[in-house]
């Protein structure tokens, strides 16, 4: 059944064609067995034409609508009575309110609350009197009124889920371009990441490395332990830049174990002693009670802290200093990082960035913005500089 179902509904003009026949067939037989209602010559063409009404009504609705039209004034001029066959009246009238052109439904309403009145007048009862034919133009009224709201309704119906599926195809569009901004904006963090990654890890080894070659003669075994620190720093870096350009990776089923953990404020102080082997005096201190943060304030504070040392370590100088200090409020973490050292000329931080490409405190500054923070850095008096930033526990709406 559901199959014959599907196929009725692929097919509509088969369905309409066979009711077509139907009301030709009740047509004749009724014709043939009941009474004479005018000449054949006239009353064979008008049942033709209302059985093709049926059949075409879904394909051309509104030129079947005046056919019909057409045909109702015919009958009444050519004295041709009710016949079955004009129960396709009713089928138009219905199909154009729901398929057709607007004028066409308020053509095929007016038609069809004139067409009971019209065929009372015309063949009025004697018997029925004047109230009794008024009566039967009402009731006959009736269902070409009920044809028309049916079919009125099921065009508001259609306009609806229409729309519906309009606003789910939007919203389907509107989510895709959603999707592709997180992309973009995860792939930007990422870049962020490798920057700091590579920023900081490849200077560190860069330091030991003319170190080692500094002393290698004359100290062989602080060359060995240089060595050792681009080694471990090496395996670092390789580390974390497998974990970020592993959400990259696209069909492949990572073991949870190739990724290694987001950097939070804990590891600040590794990174502080790491900074403290390569050759920078770095001066820590945690000030308040230590508790857990948010990972996104973790992650920013040790970002921030590694992009500072990194760079005062690029641009500081031989006799460089820093100094980091952490701060636990009761509603954020304060972080101050500065250096003694030369520090970079000025038009770098004026292009927003140390490394003069505009990575180092553009960078800085999204991270802070993303988690609602605040961001302060600029050359200190005397010389050096100075990042300050403020993290709350709750972004800024």
């Amino acid at each position: 059944m559901q199959r014959l179902y599907d196929f009725l509904r692929r097919h509509p003009m088969w369905v309409d064609g066979f009711w077509a026949v139907v009301l030709l067939g009740i047509s004749v037989v009724g014709g043939a067995a009941g009474e004479q209602v005018g000449p054949w010559a006239v009353v064979v063409p008008i049942t033709l034409l209302l059985s093709l009404v049926v059949a075409l009504r879904r394909r051309m609705p509104e030129k079947m609508l005046l056919l019909a039209a057409v045909v109702g004034v015919a009958q009444l001029v050519t004295d041709v009575a009710i016949l079955p066959a004009d129960f396709a009246m009713l089928a138009i009238v219905y199909t154009v309110a729901a398929e057709g052109a607007r004028w066409a439904s308020r053509f095929a309403l007016v038609a069809g609350l004139c067409a009971a009145p019209l065929a009372q007048l015309r063949w009025s009862n004697e018997q029925t009197g004047v109230a009794g034919d008024i009566a039967l133009a009402i009731l006959q009224t009736v269902p070409f009124a009920l044809a028309w709201v049916l079919g009125d309704s099921i065009r508001t119906r259609r306009a609806y889920f229409a729309q519906l599926e309009e606003r789910a195809a939007r919203l389907e569009k509107e989510r895709e371009a959603q999707s592709k901004v997180a992309v973009a904006a995860e792939r930007a963090r990422i870049a962020r990441e490798l920057h700091d990654v590579v920023a900081h890890n490849v200077s560190v080894m860069v330091v030991q490395a003319d170190g080692a070659a500094y002393v290698l003669d004359a100290a062989p075994d602080q060359a060995k332990k240089a060595l050792e620190t681009i080694s471990s720093t090496g395996r670092q870096a390789l580390a974390e830049m497998r974990r970020l350009l592993g959400v990259l990776r696209t069909g492949e089923h990572q073991e949870a174990g190739e990724y290694v953990p987001q950097p939070d404020v804990q590891q600040i102080e590794d990174l502080v002693e790491q900074c403290r082997t390569s050759g920078l005096p770095v001066d820590f201190k945690v000030e308040g009670t230590p508790r857990p943060l948010p990972s996104g304030v973790e992650l920013t504070a040790y970002r921030i802290v590694q992009e500072a040392l990194t760079n005062t370590r690029k641009h500081g100088g031989a006799n460089a200093g820093a100094s980091v200090r952490l701060v636990y409020f009761d509603d954020g973490l304060g972080l101050l990082v500065e250096d003694d050292g030369k520090g970079a000329p000025h038009e770098l931080y004026e292009e927003g960035g140390f490394d003069g490409q505009g990575h180092g405190l553009i960078g800085m500054r999204e991270r802070v913005g993303m988690v609602g923070g605040t961001l302060d850095a600029g050359p200190r008096p005397g010389g050096g500089f100075r990042i300050s930033a403020l993290l709350p526990l709750k972004p800024a709406h």
